[in-house]
């Protein structure tokens, strides 16, 4: 029997920083159950360089990450999205594509590591801070009991999983 595997797309506008933990996070947690994606409204072109320097660190695979914009994920031929959350204010106040198969979404903004100003370590720190914060929101996501919950139910729940601190 063939287990579905769900899409999140995680928005951010750089999508450079961000969006990027989240899609990493997903992947490492989800078990082959979810699949994690990130796009931009206007993407950076790299990832942020801290960024990239503390998943390394952190034993992710980087080796597919690259800043992309959220067309990708619009096109008609594009996968089908099952949850899109946007990751930062901006984001979340753009008037986004019209996703294929229509997924439901929700706003789970968290700071901004790319705009930190401090030290190497002070910037390592915050963005571990960053990294800790979109983990425990991935986990309660991932502990969401799908097959249970109608629509309505299971978008307040996405809702109000953007609001753990």
């Amino acid at each position: 029997m063939n287990e579905k595997i769900f899409r999140v797309l995680f928005l951010c506008t750089g999508n450079s920083a961000r969006s990027i933990l989240a899609e990493c996070i997903l992947n490492r947690l989800g078990h082959g159950n979810f699949r994690g994606y990130s796009a931009g409204s206007q993407p950076k072109g790299e990832v942020f360089p801290a960024v990239q320097t503390f998943l390394e660190r952190n034993n992710y695979d980087t080796s597919g990450l690259r800043s992309k914009v959220w067309d990708e994920f619009a096109e008609e031929r594009a996968l089908e999205i099952d949850f899109v959350f946007t990751v930062c204010d901006n984001a979340a106040a753009e008037v986004c594509p019209v996703w294929p198969g229509h997924p439901l979404t929700a706003h789970w903004g968290v700071p901004d590591p790319a705009t930190f100003v401090g030290s190497e370590v002070e910037s390592q720190q915050f963005i571990s801070s960053v990294h800790n914060l979109l983990e425990t929101r991935i986990k309660a996501f991932l502990d969401i009991p799908f097959e249970s919950l109608d629509l309505p139910s299971l978008k307040k729940r996405l809702d109000s999983i953007g609001a753990i601190d």
